[in-house]
């Protein structure tokens, strides 16, 4: 799975928590959860979506490594087989 596959799951992954948001206009670089104001919940539901969709176990001690979506398509990529 290509990088660039993971950013489009990473992305419908916060569309389905926060379908209000404007995708394209969260800067990759900045925490997620401030650009799109989710909750706690919210965030779980987005960690739980990427782990149904590519089958990666996050594990609670690697949620802090998703909080950009650079850091996220980084962390995911490392671990998809």
């Amino acid at each position: 799975m290509t990088e660039t596959e993971i950013s489009q799951i990473v992305r419908q992954a916060l569309s389905n928590v926060a379908p209000e948001v404007d995708l394209a206009a969260i800067d990759p670089a900045k925490d997620l959860r401030d650009q799109i104001d989710i909750d706690s919940v919210d965030f779980l539901n987005f960690v739980i979506g990427l782990h149904k969709e590519l089958g990666v176990d996050i594990p609670e001690t690697d949620v802090s490594k998703l909080a950009t979506l650079n850091s996220c398509v980084g962390y995911l990529v490392s671990r998809v087989k």
